[in-house]
C-alpha cells in the first residue's frame, strides 16, 4: 500500500500491452499505484485488460491502439500522449520465422521498426522529461538471446543484442539524474510468443526447468532498474547460461548446433 501511494499520479506507458511480459508489467504497476498508457495492436485485448485494471487497482488507464510497424503511427502516438511519462517499459516484439534471404524486405523494415526504432523513439520523446523531473524508470525488454550463439538467417538476436547495448549507454548516459535504464534479458519465458512465431511444438520439447514464468521476470526486471542496475538476467538457468556464453571463445561458440526455423530448410 506503501507503495502504491508513492506511485500515485505517475504514469507508465507499456507497448505490447496485449499479452506477455508487457501484460504483466501492466498488471504489475497498476497494482503498485501506477496510471498507465497501454499500447498494442489489439484493442479488443487493451480495453478488456483496461477494464480488469480499473476494477481491481481503481488505476487510471489511457488506450492507444497502434501498429509500432508504421513510422507515422508511432508520431501519432507519442503526439497523443498528453500526461507526463514516469516509466517507460518497451516490451513491444516478436520473431520473424523466415530466413534473412527468405524474407521481403517489407517484412523486415516493419521488424527493424518495432524491435530498434520505437524503443529509441519513445525515449527520446519521454527521457527529457524524466530527467527534468529528476525520477523515471526505463525497462528495453531483451532476451538472453543477446548473449547466446546466433541463429542463422535470423534478425531477433542481433536486435536484442542491439537493445542492451543501446540500455548501457543510455543508462550511462543518465546517471546521476535519477533516471534509471535496465536490459531485461529473460530466457524462455511462458507467454504466447513461441504461439505466434508457429514453433510451439518444437519448443515445448524443452525440459520443463528450461521455462520460467512472466511474473518473476516482470517483478525481477523491476528491481533491477529500481537499483540502477544496466542489465537484468533472471532466473538461474538464464544466469548460469549467460555466465557461460560470456566466458566461451567466439571460435568454440560458431561451432555450436543451431536450431532450425520451424517448417523450414536452410537456404542453400
Amino acid at each position: 500500500m506503501n507503495g502504491a501511494r508513492q506511485n500515485a499520479g505517475r504514469w507508465a506507458l507499456v507497448t505490447g500491452a496485449s499479452a506477455g511480459i508487457g501484460e504483466a508489467y501492466a498488471r504489475f504497476l497498476a497494482a503498485r499505484g501506477h496510471s498507465l498508457v497501454l499500447c498494442a495492436r489489439r484493442v479488443d485485448r487493451l480495453e478488456s485488460l483496461a477494464e480488469t485494471l480499473q476494477r481491481n487497482h481503481q488505476a487510471e488507464i489511457l488506450i492507444r491502439p497502434c501498429d509500432l510497424s508504421d513510422p507515422d503511427a508511432v508520431e501519432s502516438l507519442v503526439d497523443s500522449i498528453d500526461v507526463n511519462v514516469d516509466v517507460l517499459v518497451n516490451s513491444a516484439g516478436y520473431a520473424i520465422p523466415d530466413y534473412f534471404v527468405e524474407s521481403d524486405w517489407k517484412t523486415l523494415r516493419a521488424f527493424l521498426e518495432v524491435m530498434a526504432m520505437v524503443p529509441i523513439r519513445l525515449s527520446h520523446a519521454f527521457t527529457p522529461d524524466m530527467v527534468r523531473r529528476g525520477w523515471g524508470r526505463i525497462i528495453h525488454v531483451s532476451s538472453l538471446a543477446a548473449f547466446v550463439s546466433e541463429s542463422p538467417g535470423s534478425l531477433y538476436g542481433p536486435t536484442k543484442t542491439f537493445m542492451v547495448g543501446y540500455a548501457r549507454s543510455q543508462a550511462r548516459e543518465l546517471a546521476g539524474t535519477g533516471v534509471h535504464v535496465t536490459a531485461l534479458c529473460p530466457g524462455f519465458t511462458r507467454s504466447e510468443f513461441h504461439d505466434v512465431l508457429g514453433n510451439r511444438e518444437e519448443v515445448d520439447r524443452l525440459p520443463r526447468w528450461m521455462w520460467g514464468d512472466v511474473e518473476p521476470v516482470v517483478r525481477a526486471g523491476w528491481y533491477a532498474v529500481e537499483k540502477g542496475q544496466e542489465i537484468c538476467v533472471p532466473g538461474l538457468v538464464n544466469k548460469g547460461i549467460h555466465a557461460l556464453f560470456s566466458m566461451m571463445p567466439a571460435l568454440v561458440e560458431r561451432r555450436l548446433p543451431h536450431a532450425k526455423m520451424p517448417g523450414r530448410q536452410k537456404p542453400t
